[in-house]
């Protein structure tokens, strides 16, 4: 679930607590997802910190007591417990340390969703695929001279009680995290929900709705193929004639009628 960016050591660290999170559940997830989101902001803003607390010449007990003697009484402690024990490892690169208590956030919250892990997906789903259809939002959204405060409470108001609230919570996350764009966020946010299930996710664009007994046989077909539960993002584009196009992680599957069209058309090119 590490985020592309982890190398070495930092890969390497992020194994080494998301169990710690894993372990968690219900509102003690939700909270420590609330606090990590809020440390990495913190460490994020101040830079010397982030030095300090990533620097390998400096003792791992002084960085452990520094960030406890900083954060106790802010944050609870199973937040704090899991903050003094990254500061102890090693980091291949200062931001990294950032990174990856939001990554580990994000599996907290994802955790305290329970049970409602598909629906969680679907919303994030739903969530991006409106940021992406309404070109003002997105541009809203990702706007520097408007306060994160602003286009958290722009987005709020948007999905407002109509989804879960680990979904609202990670919308919210994706403004203001260490993501590029709130887009690619939510799609890694997706894929960690659906990890919490053993599942992978695939995107699938289609000329038209398919039927619920369709969906059911896609992936059905996916996750034998697969060897897990597939969990499936559909797209209707009219504009691909017919067929469906799957992407589910770095594998394409084409079988539209406009991309069999445009091979064709290279083929001819020569």
């Amino acid at each position: 679930m590490a985020r592309s960016g982890l190398r070495g050591a930092s890969a390497e660290a992020l194994a080494a607590l998301t169990p710690r999170v894993e372990a968690t559940s219900g509102d003690e997830a939700a909270q420590l997802g609330a606090d990590l989101f809020g440390i990495a902001a913190v460490l994020r803003a101040e830079p010397s910190l982030r030095r300090v607390a990533t620097d390998v010449s400096t003792d791992a007990a002084a960085k452990s007591g520094l960030v406890r003697q900083l954060f106790e009484g802010k944050v609870s402690g199973p937040a704090l417990d899991l903050l003094a024990d990254a500061v102890e490892r090693r980091w291949t690169a200062t931001k990294d340390l950032a990174d990856t208590l939001e990554d580990l956030g994000v599996v907290a919250v994802v955790r305290s969703a329970g049970d409602d892990a598909d629906r969680l997906s679907d919303e994030l789903f739903a969530v991006a695929q409106l940021i992406d259809e309404q070109s003002d939002l997105r541009v809203a959204l990702s706007d520097p001279a408007r306060s994160a405060a602003d286009r958290s409470a722009l987005l709020r108001q948007l999905i407002q009680d109509r989804t879960l609230p680990a979904t609202q919570r990670l919308a919210e996350q994706a403004i203001v995290g260490g993501h590029r764009t709130v887009g690619v966020a939510l799609e890694e946010y997706q894929k960690v929900a659906a990890a919490a299930h053993d599942r992978r996710v695939a995107t699938v664009w289609v000329a038209s709705e398919l039927t619920g007994a369709d969906l059911e046989r896609l992936q059905a077909a996916l996750s034998r193929q697969y060897d897990r539960q597939v969990h499936l993002n559909v797209i209707v584009e009219p504009q691909l004639l017919g067929g469906m196009r799957v992407e589910i992680g770095d594998d394409v599957i084409d079988g539209t009628v406009r991309g069999r069209l445009e091979d064709a058309r290279r083929r001819l090119a020569g």
